[in-house]
């Protein structure tokens, strides 16, 4: 049966992306999806995505955490793709951001789509983009658009693929189109539907090879409008079909739902020759980890012990270091606050979570002693008429720092607020992005009290 109205929203929706097939057979397993996202080989790793701790991680083929790379242009990264023995990061937001596996940045560009998925095949010189199943907007679209664009390796698109359906909402196009997409060896496309219990195999032209049911509910109408509560926007649809990926043996994987609001997910694997469905196994878990060796062997694991093997040692420096000016002109520079915990906060006064949050951070900085912790708090404003009537309203107790304008470029952060938690030695314990509320202030009251009494020496 389809699931009630509103059991699934759009605002739950995620999905998807591409691991491929690689000559020889790789050793031991790859890891295919790792919570809700779809991961990458790249050589002899599998690389996963971690947006909760906005970071990509490592595994080895014995699936132990070998490296991990942060960087502020991972925001939220939420699916991983290979491309010409690179990382194709999908963000939340639908950018594209491409990093060697040294955790170098080498390019970025905006999505095609309001949000867009991105999923290549190994070696594909182009890539395919989606209508991401992670961030679903409510934007009217015509039946004319294209249900996929092909992308060049620089990301700009050359021309679509399909022809999207539009239900009787034209507002819902964005989520009866969004879904998972993987790429297989010989330029084949696989797409399954965020929201429709079918998976599709297109080839390298848009036409349809092939379409496989599951058989998940007797009754699938299109998603349409319930009537709203409050201010919140409610959708009646199920989610059906998570992430897709080829696994090392050329098999399709499909990580999906048994029920409406997928609280328990289960994986179908389908013979890509003719989409007939092999093997299907109840997961009966919100949230999973697969891997699969080169003869098909499956292994299902707990995601959260997966990455709970990740080093705390080896923390990366933030760099660069700063030397900038105060409100009264004093040089303030980020070697002052060696030896003790530090929150750098970056804000502007045109951002509105940025006068949310700085209450809290001044509630945070009334928390902890001087000589344990401290805030450098950067403004990024251009006008300082405009810095300055922003903290004569606010008054906040912890130093203000003069960014000048220029932050943004130096720093590469998305958006404000965001902030950097150090360690005693100018370390990087995490990165915040955006205003959590009070529930993201607790935390990182718990994670500074635990830093301060920690006697520890990050070792690279």
């Amino acid at each position: 049966m389809r699931g009630p109205p509103g059991a699934g929203t759009a605002a739950a929706a995620l999905g998807l992306l591409a691991l491929t097939a690689c000559h020889p057979a790789p050793s031991g397993f790859t890891l295919l999806f790792l919570g809700r996202s779809p991961a990458a080989r790249v050589g002899s790793l599998s690389w996963a995505p971690d947006p909760d701790h906005s970071r990509l991680v490592a595994f080895d083929g014995t699936l132990h955490v070998v490296r991990t790379i942060a960087d502020p242009r991972l925001a939220t990264p939420m699916a991983l793709a290979a491309l010409h023995g690179r990382l194709l990061v999908t963000e939340r937001t639908g950018e594209g951001v491409v990093f060697d596996t040294a955790g170098k940045p080498v390019r970025e560009w905006q999505s095609p789509f309001p949000a867009s998925l991105y999923a290549t095949g190994e070696g594909a010189d182009r890539i395919v983009a989606a209508r991401s199943p992670y961030l679903v907007q409510f934007v009217g679209e015509d039946g004319s658009q294209p249900l996929l664009w092909l992308l060049d390796t620089l990301g700009r698109p050359s021309h679509g693929l399909g022809v999207i359906h539009v239900p009787d909402g034209a507002y819902l196009a964005q989520l009866a189109n969004a879904g998972a997409v993987a790429v297989g060896q010989d330029g084949s496309i696989y797409f399954a539907p965020l929201v429709r219990d079918e998976i599709l195999k297109l080839d390298p032209t848009g036409a349809t090879v092939w379409r496989t049911q599951r058989g998940l509910f007797r009754e699938e109408p299109d998603p349409h409008f319930l009537p709203p509560k409050g201010r919140e926007i409610r959708v009646a649809d199920a989610l059906v079909n998570i992430a897709v990926s080829v696994g090392p043996d050329g098999r399709l994987y499909v990580l999906g739902a048994e029920d409406s609001a997928a609280t328990r997910l289960r994986l179908d694997v389908l013979d890509p020759a003719s989409g007939r469905i092999v093997t299907t196994r109840a997961l009966g878990t919100r949230a999973t980890a697969v891997a699969v060796d080169h003869r098909g062997t499956i292994r299902v694991l707990d995601p959260d012990r997966l990455l709970a093997q990740t080093p705390t040692l080896g923390r990366d420096l933030f760099v660069p270091a700063f030397v900038l000016p105060d409100l009264a002109g004093k040089t303030v520079r980020l070697e002052d606050y060696r030896g003790k915990v530090m929150l750098v906060n970056f804000w502007a006064s045109w951002c509105g979570p940025c006068r949310e949050e700085f209450p809290h951070m001044a509630d945070l900085y009334k928390s902890f002693g001087r000589d344990r912790f401290d805030i450098a708090a950067i403004s990024d404003d251009v006008d300082p008429g405009k810095m300055r009537a922003f903290v004569a309203e606010f008054r906040p107790p912890f130093p203000i720092v003069v960014g000048g304008g220029r932050m943004k470029a130096t720093y590469h952060y998305r958006g404000l607020p965001y902030s950097v938690l150090l360690d005693k030695q100018g370390r990087i314990i995490e990165r915040i992005f955006g205003f959590g509320g009070e529930a993201e202030f607790q935390h990182l009251r718990q994670t500074i009290a635990k830093e301060i009494h920690a006697d520890t020496v990050a070792v690279p």
